[in-house]
């Protein structure tokens, strides 16, 4: 009697990935930027080999945050605490 053979992953568990070029052109970034989150820890880099590192598209668009605030303060803001 033989054993059951284990069914193949399914294309929805497939992981989809592309290149650093490809994430920094769809984003308008740098591919500094993006090994830079990478290095930081803000973005998971998976690598073939020494030379060949993919990333998650899903997990690239999660990094960057919508967002309607500066991340600095106003000039006279900084001005008027810089004065007092």
């Amino acid at each position: 009697m033989s054993t059951p053979k284990p069914s193949p992953a399914s294309p929805s568990k497939t992981l989809q990935l592309e290149s650093l070029q490809d994430a920094a052109n769809r984003l308008g970034v740098s591919v500094d930027t993006i090994r830079r989150l990478i290095s930081d820890g803000k973005l998971t880099g998976y690598r073939l080999g020494r030379r060949i590192l993919r990333v998650c598209p899903e997990e690239v668009d999660q990094v960057f945050e919508v967002t309607t605030a500066w991340a600095r303060k106003p000039r006279r803001a900084r001005q008027a605490s810089l004065a007092g």
